[in-house]
């Protein structure tokens, strides 16, 4: 667990992304290849902010999403209400988590803004472990989102 080269991620996304400014397509690079990256990742993928305290499913990697969650449920609602990274080690423990797969034992939620410190959605991770995710994955995934996005 945990053996992901972040150095060798964040450079591989940056070569691929560089110059890219269309939020969707930069959304579609990182979610395939930070889920690619480690086999701790379940589900891994975008939720939009579309309108005031509502966000919809992006691109991403893994079984099919939850399309609608607003601001006020689960794990990325959370995230999104507070701009703060939701790091959860057991989902079940989380009051309010929605079950998008019933698979799903822990989260890892980062807010994303852009270049104008606007958020424009949350980066979810899921993993069908428990305890999968470390403030290492936190710290390295939040870099790579704000140089991305940023």
């Amino acid at each position: 667990m945990g053996n992901v080269n972040y150095a060798d991620l964040a450079k591989s996304i940056d070569s691929l992304t560089s110059g890219e400014s269309d939020q969707v397509a930069l959304m579609a690079t990182v979610a395939c290849e930070v889920h690619h990256a480690d086999d701790r990742f379940d589900w891994t993928g975008f939720y939009r902010v579309v309108e005031p305290d509502l966000m919809k499913i992006g691109p991403y990697q893994g079984g099919h999403g939850c399309l609608v969650i607003p601001f006020s449920r689960g794990v990325c609602g959370a995230a999104a209400r507070s701009g703060e990274t939701q790091l959860v080690a057991d989902v079940n423990a989380f009051d309010g988590h929605i079950a998008c797969a019933s698979s799903t034992q822990s989260e890892l939620v980062i807010p994303v803004y852009d270049r104008a410190g606007e958020l424009i959605g949350v980066f979810d991770i899921d993993s069908d472990q428990p305890g999968a995710f470390t403030q290492a994955d936190a710290d390295a995934l939040s870099a790579i989102l704000k140089s991305t996005f940023g």
